[in-house]
């Protein structure tokens, strides 16, 4: 789907507002922001998350597009295929984050959790008498009585990741969009031939991608809002899906660009689309 000649500016709106809420729908997109949404209990949350998404992906596009767009620049390869890498590296990222938090598993495996390590031991310091002591005592995991601060260091850790979600979500998006800047720019420099509507375009293509993404978000954290309180072990499991789809999608593009399409090869690299 293209943007026609002498498309008049309702059309180009249009058009940009329809395409933008269907590159939403690209799958490095959906992966990462389902990957961040899993994380989430509630439908309120999951929206925002994806209008967080959009936001980041929406100001890169429209910086570095503009860019490209108003000065005629030209992306060259091996930096256009290394934006699309970090991507890549995103999703690893976001993959590890998810099964570190939902997976003790994972954890020992990546000796971050001991196997028998059921028991919470730790300590909270007592002052009596101006004589400051120890107090040592232990929790069962997923003891009512245990809250944040019985928490061990990568828990904490994986906890405060997980609450910055909308952050992740900006972040993620600024690297998409600078990913995909290229590919849009370009487009759009090939069809619409006044730099003013070339803008105009990015914008409402923006619009769309965040209308896009917050149906989507929102579609996804349906499923995650109904198993969190209820089925606690269904919605477990579709967090630890979540975190594998998001590693090996990940692992698969790094391959993909890294390897097959030559980022990690010496010389030029001369058949780079941007996408």
């Amino acid at each position: 789907m293209s943007i026609p000649d002498h498309a008049g500016p309702l059309a180009v709106a249009f058009l940009g507002l329809i395409l933008g809420m269907r590159h939403a729908t690209d799958t490095d997109h959906v992966i990462a922001v389902t990957t961040i949404v899993s994380t989430e209990g509630r439908m309120s949350a999951a929206t925002r998350i994806g209008i967080a998404w959009g936001l980041g992906h929406s100001l890169t596009v429209f910086l570095v597009g503009g860019a490209i767009i108003l000065f005629k620049l030209t992306i060259p390869a091996r930096l256009g295929m290394t934006m699309e890498f970090a991507v890549a590296v995103v999703l690893v990222l976001l993959g590890f984050s998810t099964l570190a938090r939902s997976s003790s598993a994972f954890r020992r495996l990546l000796g971050l959790r001991k196997k028998d390590d059921d028991l919470l031991a730790h300590m909270h310091s007592h002052e009596h008498d101006g004589a400051k002591h120890l107090h040592p005592h232990a929790h069962v995991r997923g003891s009512e009585h245990l809250h944040a601060n019985h928490l061990d260091p990568v828990e904490k850790r994986t906890q405060r990741f997980a609450s910055g979600s909308h952050e992740r979500a900006f972040g993620v998006g600024l690297i998409h969009g600078l990913a995909g800047s290229a590919a849009i720019a370009l487009l759009v420099l090939s069809a619409i031939p006044s730099p003013v509507l070339g803008l105009a375009y990015l914008a409402i293509f923006g619009v769309g991608t965040i209308i896009g993404m917050a149906i989507i978000t929102s579609a996804i954290g349906l499923p995650m809002t109904l198993t969190a309180a209820r089925l606690g072990g269904l919605n477990r499991a579709l967090l630890i899906g979540a975190g594998l789809l998001s590693l090996g999608f990940g692992l698969f593009l790094a391959y993909q660009i890294g390897i097959v399409d030559g980022l990690f090869r010496s010389g030029s690299i001369a058949n780079w689309t941007p996408t």
